[in-house]
């Protein structure tokens, strides 16, 4: 460039940027067009249908964004305390999308948080869709019953229950996330990234927005208590009813006429001394197989493994009602003792089957 020449007026930056523009636009039709291959050979099971991509999408954008303004709140206001306000403003007005960053990131991309937000939203859709089948349209519902019941330790746990799914029942709709009401190992390791990404989003960040970033996250997670999870409170009215045996076949088909499918996971769960997420995907498996078995274990006849086929058959469209029809005689004619030891494995602590599944693997590397 000559001397006295404007820069503006120059056309290799233009140019510059440009191909920049042109290369980023390459690389982003070629991630396209490799997602879009994958998303093609996927065998039917294993595609969302639209609406749980929907409803999948909505919870982790909920979470993120939740998480997000909890910490840019607080640190703002640590900062504001510290005497430099301006840069707590500059926290509050986010610049680029922190749960686009971490989709780009491929973070996002991590098994164990994705299974259970997709167990979560399934479960969810499921239970919404379920066909109700009350004895009479005076008689209340399950969980109100339970709630006034003079035993106090089975009517608290009823009613924290009701609650909780009023609360996720609630955010499922009106578009609102109160939480992440995620396990606390999942909570921290996503909270951690959002707090990662809301520092590289800053223009000019320094060591005192650091601080206050990762003070507001530490106080994040003082907040978060897995136990106000409807999963575990559904445990912990499980524990308390502590249903005999012949009492399970009717509790169960009560909670899925109900509606409360997280009551019907977890008196079966506990029934099989199984954890709830595992419980929960043996439930949601389209095939049904291992429910079955779990049915039989829990020494449920024909007659009630048919009920409850059918009405999971209803609310989940990815399940075939014929082939589970025609399949009724054959697990009926399952004993309870080859049942139980089918599922045996699933009784062990999780950590010890998740060390078999890690040295399986490493076996067929």
């Amino acid at each position: 460039m000559s001397v006295g020449q404007d820069p503006v007026s120059d056309p290799a930056p233009l140019r510059i940027d440009a191909v920049s523009r042109a290369e980023q636009a390459r690389v982003r039709a070629e991630a396209r067009l490799a997602c879009t291959i994958t998303d093609f050979f996927l065998d039917t099971d294993a595609r969302l249908d639209e609406r749980t991509r929907l409803a999948l999408a909505h919870v982790l954008d909920g979470i993120v964004g939740t998480i997000e303004a909890d910490i840019r709140g607080h640190a703002a206001r640590l900062l504001a305390k510290g005497g430099d306000p301006k840069r707590g403003e500059a926290l509050l007005r986010p610049g680029r999308s922190v749960v686009a960053r971490l989709k780009r990131s491929n973070l996002l991309r991590d098994d164990e948080l994705m299974g259970e937000l997709i167990a979560r939203v399934r479960h969810d859709l499921i239970a919404e869709a379920l066909p109700i089948a009350s004895a009479g349209p005076e008689e209340a519902s399950l969980l109100v019953r339970l709630a006034s019941v003079p035993d106090r330790v089975v009517a608290s746990a009823a009613t924290a229950l009701l609650a909780t799914e009023s609360r996720r029942r609630t955010a499922n709709e009106d578009g609102t996330v109160a939480g992440s009401e995620l396990p606390a190992e999942l909570h921290h390791r996503l909270l951690w990234w959002i707090a990662a990404a809301i520092r590289e989003g800053l223009a000019d960040g320094d060591t005192a927005s650091d601080r206050a970033i990762a003070d507001a996250a530490l106080r994040c997670l003082s907040a978060h208590d897995e136990g106000d999870r409807p999963e575990a409170v559904a445990m912990r009215l499980a524990a308390a009813i502590d249903a005999r045996p012949e009492e399970i076949a009717a509790l169960l088909v009560e909670a899925i006429g109900d509606r409360r499918l997280y009551l019907f996971v977890a008196v079966l769960a506990r029934t099989l001394e199984i954890d709830f997420d595992q419980m929960r995907a043996i439930t949601l498996e389209s095939g049904g197989d291992r429910l079955w078995l779990a049915l039989r274990a829990a020494d449920l006849d024909r007659a009630t493994i048919a009920r409850i086929g059918l009405a999971l058959s209803d609310a989940d469209p990815r399940r075939d009602v014929e082939t589970f029809a025609d399949a009724l005689d054959a697990i009926a004619a399952v004993t309870v003792a080859d049942a139980r030891a089918a599922l045996g494995p699933l009784t062990l602590h999780r950590d010890f089957r998740a060390a078999m599944r890690a040295l399986a693997k490493s076996d067929r590397r």
